[in-house]
This record gives structure tokens, sequence and C-alpha cells, in this order.
């Protein structure tokens, strides 16, 4: 009997002592880690930037019940591309306005020339003249745009304020998307909402991809798509403007 007793008391012994590493094995528990040293993913360092670029864009214009006085008609996003005062932005964002006004995110304001526009790719060129440094988008003309790729619009959406999205390149080549079909569109899922036109899209290094235009209000059977927005590809949007710039309008051979 006694030496049941000292059995008993040995094994009592040894579970108390490995209790402690017994409850550390308990696949039930709850893991505890320490994340102060950890850095979450972050688009920051993009948008730091290409953001400071995208502008607000208002057209304004007379209003003869109120006296003749101008009023905003419809405002977008707009980019600059150099040092001169070039933007990008869509031509339905400034069409029939009788004075353009640009808004940066430093918080100045100038009223823009506009300098031509384009009606088959939706592209306008407006043209501010600032003392000091602008901020301009990156671009690397060796980048092409990927299905995948991650990316980020910027923009003004309904006049909130300056508003990043993000999503992917959903698609390449879009075509069909205007009354001409000609014009190739990539395709997002980066929410592009109404005064997000003309704003940018950047990738994941801040790099311009596209200029904004366009989302799917309502498809045939009128329901209202999510996640479907365009682009004008970079390529093709610094091109137009070249023209424009160059001759106030593109000249095309058909």
């Amino acid at each position: 009997l006694l030496r049941s007793v000292a059995i008993g008391l040995i094994v009592g012994a040894i579970l108390l002592v490995a209790m402690p590493s017994l409850r550390s094995l308990n696949p039930l528990s709850t893991p505890q880690f320490d994340s102060t040293d950890e850095t979450p993913a972050s688009y920051n360092l993009a948008v730091r930037r290409a953001a400071p670029a995208v502008v607000n864009v208002y057209n304004r214009g007379l209003n003869t019940n109120s006296h003749n006085q101008l009023e905003i008609r419809t405002l977008g996003s707009g980019v600059i591309m150099d040092q001169r005062g070039y933007i990008i932005t869509n031509k339905h964002v400034i069409n029939d306005a009788d004075q353009i006004i640009v808004a940066l995110q430093d918080g100045r304001v100038f009223e823009a020339l506009l300098v031509g526009s384009d009606s088959l790719t939706d592209l306008a060129v407006l043209k501010i003249n600032a003392t000091g440094g602008l901020p301009t988008i990156p671009i690397n003309a060796r980048r092409v745009p990927h299905i995948g790729d991650v990316v980020l619009a910027i923009g003004n959406p309904y006049n909130l304020g300056q508003t990043i999205t993000q999503g992917i390149i959903s698609a390449t080549g879009r075509i069909g998307l205007n009354p001409t079909g000609r014009q190739n569109f990539l395709q997002t899922d980066a929410s592009i909402n109404h005064g997000n036109s003309g704003g940018a899209l950047v990738n994941s290094l801040g790099e311009l991809m596209g200029i904004n235009t366009l989302s799917f209000d309502k498809s045939n059977d009128g329901e209202t798509p999510e996640g479907i927005g365009f682009a004008i590809p970079f390529q093709l949007a610094t091109k137009i403007m070249d023209k424009l710039i160059r001759d106030g309008r593109v000249i095309r051979g058909y």
C-alpha cells in the first residue's frame, strides 16, 4: 500500500511539472505574435509619387437664370504631364465650358487654357501658367500594362476630394466602348466614379498606366455592374497630347 501511494505521489509531481508545457502544446490555444516590428503592406509610396500630379478640374458655365453667374457644370480630374503646365483630362469633362478651373493638391488654383481636344479618344489637353515647380506624374515609357497588374485609380469622385481606389488590370485591348469602336482601353476593377474621369491609373510604383475615362453605368438588362472601369493607355494618351500641343487637333488618315 505504501508503495502504491509513493508511486501515485511521484506521478502527480511529474504531471504538475509537465502541465505548463502540455498546455503550450494545446492545438486550440491562440498563438501570440508581437507585431510591433511588422510593416503592413502598403501602396503609400506609389500614392506619394503620383497623387500630387492629379488635379481637380471644374467646368464652369454661365447660368442665364442667375444673372449670368459662372457655376460648376461638371467636374472631373486631370494629370499634370510636364513642368510646362500641360494637363491631360477627358474631353467630356470640359465640353462647352465657359471657364475651366484647375485645383492642385497643394492648394493652388488656376484658370486653364484649352489647348485642344479629340472626340475619338475623349481626351483634352489643358495648359496652366504656374510660377514655381509643378508636380508631374511619373512615366516609364518602357512599362507595358499586363493583365493582373495591381493599379490605383486617383481622382476626385463626386467632388469629395482626392481619393485612391485599388484593383488590378482585368483586361487590355478592349474595343467598341466609344462610338468609333477603334480605341483600345484598359479594363480595371478599381472603382472609377463620377469625378474620376481624366484622373490617373497608376501601377504599384506610382507610374502612369492610363487616363481614367469611364465606367459601365448599366448593362443591357438594366443592372448596374460593379468593378468594371476603363482607362486610355498612357502610350496613346501621350501621343494624342503631343499632336494637340503641336497642331491643336489630331489629324488622321481616315
